[in-house]
């Protein structure tokens, strides 16, 4: 995979006040910036061009990334105006910078230390997901992952969407009809894409059963410092 996109555009409300003056993924985390962890996973599996999406305090990014290169990649910053525009149409809006090839995309949110190189770089369908076991604060789960490695929008044991996966642009494939928009420029959820791509068997997923944080709230970003 040569391209990647790294979802950093939330307002980051659960994490105030540690996001009035700093953007989320700007955050510290075991030491450097949450962001920085996935820049050097990415670098690491060989991916060259790296997208990320910004809104609230969009200037930082750039001042304290640049351009990429300290890490051997070249950054572009996609800004979706003062208004984040959720995981679908924050894709919609990075897709003519992220190639024609599949692209993985990572929550700038979250911890991992999964192996990003380990994700398929050619899906069998439409998208692949990194799955995890629920935390506690999402007992209910996401999508269930069958014996085939396929992914269901139901079923008896549902694990939790890491924020971490590969995609095929045509995923994006009659987003209007499926996503229902709410503004303009388009502001939906990826979900709904998902789900219906899920109906005709066209998700794959794997279970990652290391270590994993959603580093939603100011307790999660103090727990994850304290235990390196």
């Amino acid at each position: 995979m040569r391209h990647a996109l790294i979802f950093a555009a939330g307002l980051g409300e659960r994490m105030r006040p540690l996001t009035d003056h700093i953007p989320k993924p700007l955050l510290v985390a075991r030491g450097k910036p949450l962001i920085a962890w996935h820049l050097e996973k990415l670098a690491a599996m060989g991916v060259h061009d790296v997208v990320i999406n910004t809104s609230h305090l969009a200037e930082q990014f750039p001042e304290a990334l640049g351009d990429g290169s300290r890490w051997g990649l070249r950054i572009r910053y996609a800004y979706e105006g003062p208004a984040p525009l959720e995981t679908g149409g924050g894709i919609l809006n990075a897709l003519s910078l992220l190639g024609p090839e599949p692209f993985i995309a990572v929550s700038g949110d979250i911890w991992t230390d999964a192996d990003f190189g380990a994700l398929p770089a050619e899906p069998p369908g439409v998208a692949h997901l990194l799955m995890v076991d629920n935390p506690p604060h999402h007992p209910e789960g996401d999508f269930a992952l069958d014996d085939n490695g396929l992914l269901h929008d139901a079923g008896t044991k549902l694990l939790t969407y890491s924020g971490i996966g590969v995609f095929r642009r045509e995923l994006l494939d009659g987003w209007p009809s499926i996503a229902d928009p709410e503004v303009q420029p388009p502001r939906f959820k990826l979900r709904p894409l998902l789900q219906t791509a899920m109906a005709r068997d066209g998700v794959s997923g794997s279970h990652h059963r290391g270590q994993w944080t959603d580093v939603g709230t100011p307790e999660r970003l103090a727990m994850l410092n304290a235990h390196p």
